[in-house]
């Protein structure tokens, strides 16, 4: 393992990643906007789980291969481009709703909203090379067990960023509910969060394979 400065390196690095705006937090605020806060909770556990993913496939050398592999790059990446481009679409094409925070909050689909998440991170390529870029930089050249000391590493990244992303939630919620104008105007976000979507995976479809 690191030592204490450099593991609290990198769970402040940790922290400033999961702060910058991306997929994830679009997917989680989106989530607590339209159905509460547990919507977005949930959301957020799904991208967690997707992240412990790329996590144990780094360590047992996917990510590896994915790095190499010119063709399984190009697999995955065209498979996670299609399904940001669905959502995005899909998105784009729902109908404008009223928000029933109380009540709607309630009838959401909790199990959809989740498995929406995990695929969001699961599908993208990208997710698991920045794992095998990012964690290796904390891992001393000479550490014993390597895999080990990387699986440890990956699992304190994915729980340091469940409060980020608990706190996405938690204020598209509170937002939510003590700003009407948001209210009214949550068709408006479900168009942006349609283009945004799709600019991500029409990003992802036309991103090159990473040089070894």
């Amino acid at each position: 393992m690191p030592d204490l400065p450099q593991l609290l390196l990198f769970i402040a690095a940790g922290w400033l990643l999961n702060l910058t705006p991306g997929p994830d937090v679009l997917y989680i605020v989106t989530n607590a906007l339209k159905s509460g806060v547990r919507a977005g909770l949930v959301a957020a556990l799904g991208i967690v789980s997707g992240c412990f993913v790329h996590v144990f496939a780094a360590a047992i050398g996917v990510s590896a291969l994915l790095a190499t592999s010119a063709a399984a790059f190009t697999v995955l990446k065209w498979v996670g481009a299609a399904y940001l481009l669905w959502m995005g679409v899909r998105l784009l094409l729902s109908r404008a709703a009223p928000l029933h925070l109380g009540e709607g909050a309630g009838e959401v689909d909790l199990w959809r909203v989740y498995r929406r998440g995990f695929l969001t991170n699961v599908l993208n390529p990208k997710v698991a090379l920045f794992f095998l870029a990012f964690v290796p930089q904390f891992i001393a050249p000479g550490a014993d067990n390597k895999v080990w000391v990387f699986l440890t590493l990956g699992v304190i990244f994915n729980l340091n960023s469940l409060p980020i992303n608990f706190g996405y939630a938690w204020l598209a919620a509170w937002a939510a509910r003590r700003v009407h104008t948001v209210q009214r105007a949550m068709h408006w976000m479900d168009r942006a969060a349609g283009l945004l979507f799709v600019g991500f995976g029409l990003r992802l479809a036309m991103s090159d394979h990473p040089t070894p």
